[in-house]
């Protein structure tokens, strides 16, 4: 099945000049490993896999990544079930980094790609960080694109193409000895082929028993999008800390998206520490979309796709890591283990279930609960 828009991002020349202003180095991050294994399972959708991520300095400039990310994807959702049967697809993800740091200024440099049955995606990104005033602001850049081949399973004429540029600025200001805020803005061009081959949109036949027929998604061939999101984070004394992020997202298709999400970290004993969270997300619909339509071809755009219809969804989170005692790790190395849970709820407000026992354009607003967890293991060396 093929995932629209994937984030990824594009190669270009950036500006230096900043390095000039410092006289003290910075320093690249501890190597590390990480193993990872996520589950999602709701709305008919199940899709879980592993993750490893390794990353090595060279030397005290220069540092090496590389990410590899499976998963397997098994659908019966309502979208799924309303016009075609389940089905299952594997994805395959790798991505190769190299970090750059000169004086103050982190340079970035990655390249990936992602493949599937019917969708190929290859991307490259470059990114730069700054550290000034003492290292108590920092300042980042980062470009991107993406170059994706569509295809159709079972369909060996279908092929299209998409592309992504993305563009992203952002400044983290230490305010206080506890307090520090975050803004970061972000803008996205995507253009070619942006909807899913094999989704549908619905609209009123009364030349028919059932009353309903079946059309593709037509969509536009450009989406322009902006968006903005402010981070604070509040230590408090007892080695707990708060966290606050809004994020607002607005896009040429007239969708406007608010984002809130309220985090607390607490400590239990040395070896443990406890997270919860809580999020709140909100966006209207795109201005083609409809659950029903009055009659075939009814506008030049049609869409059907419930994440462009007015919906809202709840998360509730917790989490819990486990510091492990250097006597119990991998040769004396820092090393830690976390398991996190999500639950949210999706209410859509004008998508209807189609596979519910109703008359047409009378059933009931759709609606469903997801659970995710994820499991990390990390390593510090």
């Amino acid at each position: 099945m093929v995932v629209i828009n994937r984030f990824n991002l594009f190669l270009c020349l950036c500006i230096f000049s900043l390095c000039a202003f410092f006289s003290h180095a910075g320093v690249l991050e501890q190597d590390r490993a990480d193993v990872l294994y996520h589950r999602y399972d709701g709305g008919g959708m199940t899709i879980d896999g592993p993750a490893i991520l390794l990353r090595k300095k060279v030397n005290e400039s220069v540092a090496i990544s590389a990410y590899y990310y499976v998963d397997t994807i098994s659908s019966a959702s309502v979208d799924v079930m309303s016009t075609a049967s389940p089905y299952s697809e594997e994805r395959h993800e790798g991505q190769l980094g190299l970090e750059y740091l000169y004086d103050k200024t982190t340079m970035f440099f990655n390249i990936g790609q992602s493949d599937e049955a019917d969708y190929l995606a290859k991307s490259v990104n470059f990114s730069l960080s700054h550290d000034t005033f003492g290292d108590l602001t920092q300042l980042s850049l980062g470009v991107g694109f993406s170059d994706n081949d569509i295809s159709r399973n079972g369909d060996e004429v279908f092929a299209e193409q998409s592309q992504q540029y993305r563009v992203r600025a952002g400044i983290n200001q230490i305010l206080t000895t506890n307090l520090s805020i975050a803004f970061n803005i972000e803008s996205i061009a995507d253009e070619g082929y942006l909807n899913n081959p094999y989704r549908t949109v619905r609209f009123i036949d009364n030349s028919i028993p059932a009353g309903v027929g079946y059309q593709s998604e037509v969509y536009p061939k450009t989406r322009n999008s902006f968006s903005t999101k402010l981070s604070a984070s509040y230590y408090l004394p007892y080695r707990a800390a708060l966290f606050f992020h809004y994020r607002y997202f607005t896009d040429s298709w007239q969708i406007d998206a608010n984002d809130i999400e309220l985090g607390y970290r607490h400590p239990l004993g040395k070896t443990l520490e406890l997270d919860l969270k809580l999020r709140y997300y909100q966006q209207n619909q795109a201005s083609f979309y409809s659950d029903l339509f009055p009659y075939q071809d009814a506008q030049n755009y049609l869409a059907r796709d419930k994440e462009l219809s007015d919906f809202n969804d709840i998360t509730l989170g917790l989490g819990v890591t486990y510091l492990i005692p250097q006597h119990l790790s991998i040769k004396g190395w820092r090393s830690e283990a976390s398991l996190q849970w999500d639950y949210i709820t999706f209410n859509y407000k004008n998508f209807r279930d189609p596979t519910a026992q109703a008359a047409v354009g009378e059933e009931p607003l759709y609606g469903f609960s997801t659970h995710i967890i994820r499991a990390f293991f990390s390593v510090y060396f």
